[in-house]
């Protein structure tokens, strides 16, 4: 492992989820847990639980009417669903009260969560089954600059700017600058966290998804949706330059343009409610 990598892996290990998390991963992994568990796990955090339910009742989820206790919001759930809002909680618990000279967290999050919102959108497009699941894989595919930017930020910012002067990918430029690059970063600390290997696929290969061995559709989706986000916030065409996506990522999706950018407008009108139920920023 080159020591700027080790630098940076060794920044994020200061760095874990709050324990209900791997508490309620535990659980769901034993063969004979019941959902009334989980209700009770998830409850006996009060702040967990009153984040949860806001999440539950959050514009991304359009129920008809308002759920107001765990155990009710569990039982309508099913479990994948419940751990990724756990999970998603879980993340935000993490990085509260985090303050960065680089970084406006805010704003990280804020682009993290559009592009959370986004690649649920182009999953409903194509028909996938389970949608939601797709949240917290947006969530999560930056991850690995927010630890650059608490590590390395001097290299980190030199990257970008890099990045923005050449009309490049930024990772191909932090793969020629740093010999590594943010989704590599982010990949390797969710194995380290021990989070589902789908998250650690669609994290590590999303800006190549030609490249994942596995869960190949959800990489593609979160291929797109990144760089939708990334040309709509950096003022590019989506579909040009450092934002063309991948020909596999079209051919396993079957999207086209107009349908992404349909979607991204969608999805603008609605991540800032859900940015912040999930997200407390001071």
């Amino acid at each position: 492992m080159q020591p700027l990598f080790q630098k940076v892996v060794e920044s994020a290990r200061l760095i874990s989820l709050p324990d209900i998390y791997f508490r309620l991963k535990e659980l769901i992994e034993a063969p004979d847990f019941s959902m009334a568990e989980v209700a009770l796990h998830v409850g006996r955090d009060p702040g967990m639980a009153a984040r949860f339910l806001q999440v539950v009742n959050s514009p991304l989820n359009r129920r008809a009417r308002t759920i107001d206790s765990v155990v009710q919001a569990v039982s309508l759930l099913g479990i994948s669903q419940v751990h990724d809002i756990v999970l998603s909680v879980s993340v935000a618990r993490a990085f509260e009260g985090l303050k960065n000279d680089v970084m406006d967290m805010k704003k990280f999050w804020s682009h993290s969560v559009f592009c959370a919102v986004l690649t649920r959108e182009l999953a409903l497009e194509c028909d996938q089954i389970e949608s939601d699941r797709f949240i917290v894989m947006g969530l999560l595919h930056d991850i690995g600059h927010l630890f650059m930017y608490l590590s390395i930020p001097e290299e980190s910012q030199e990257a970008i700017i890099a990045a923005d002067r050449k009309q490049r990918p930024l990772y191909l430029v932090e793969r020629d600058m740093l010999g590594f690059d943010y989704a590599q970063v982010g990949g390797y600390v969710l194995k380290e966290w021990n989070l589902p290997e789908n998250l650690q696929t669609t994290t590590g290969f999303h800006p190549e998804p030609s490249r994942a061995a596995q869960f190949k559709m959800e990489t593609s989706l979160l291929h797109i949706s990144s760089l939708l986000v990334q040309a709509q916030e950096k003022g590019g065409k989506f579909g040009a330059g450092a934002f063309v996506p991948d020909p596999v990522a079209w051919e396993l999706t079957g999207l086209e343009e107009q349908q992404c950018g349909a979607a991204r407008d969608k999805a603008a009108e609605e991540f800032t409610s859900v940015v912040e139920t999930i997200f407390s920023f001071s």
